[in-house]
């Protein structure tokens, strides 16, 4: 089942969370709830009380007003941004490795509508131990 929900705009990205913790740690925990706060907000618009229990694969969509942010500044505070909400949404049950397996991205540009497309897969458990490329063509194939 693959399941997705956008997030409009753009989230902090490391350099700039990293800035407000040399602030002060109250800065940075400030960025990072601020983060939390739009993510969780989109989670229950697109995703609604969606629970997912069976492991799951997500695709991250970065979708940038312009190319200066590194693809790594980027997706490093967002995927952790959004990885805890996702629990704290409760759509997920953790954050580890046993309930989200893998993850990838793509960064694009998009000057007009700057987003955020984050598709969630659940896959089967008998998958755990295949490469994110063998779970992929699976899902292609239909499982």
């Amino acid at each position: 089942m693959k399941y997705k929900f956008e997030i409009q705009g753009r989230l902090d990205a490391l350099n700039e969370y990293t800035s407000a913790n040399r602030q002060n740690y109250q800065a940075g925990g400030r960025m990072k709830r601020d983060n939390e706060n739009l993510i969780i907000w989109s989670i229950r618009q697109h995703l609604k009380n969606l629970h997912i229990e069976k492991p799951v694969i997500i695709h991250y969509n970065f979708y940038e007003q312009n190319k200066k942010r590194d693809n790594d500044n980027i997706l490093s505070c967002a995927a952790k941004f959004i990885q805890d909400s996702l629990v704290k949404a409760k759509v997920l049950q953790n954050d580890s490795q046993k309930f989200i397996h893998r993850f990838w991205f793509d960064t694009w540009t998009d000057q007009v509508n700057p987003r955020i497309e984050v598709e969630i897969y659940e896959i089967e458990r008998e998958w755990l131990s295949y490469s994110l490329l063998e779970i992929i063509k699976l899902l292609e194939v239909g499982g």
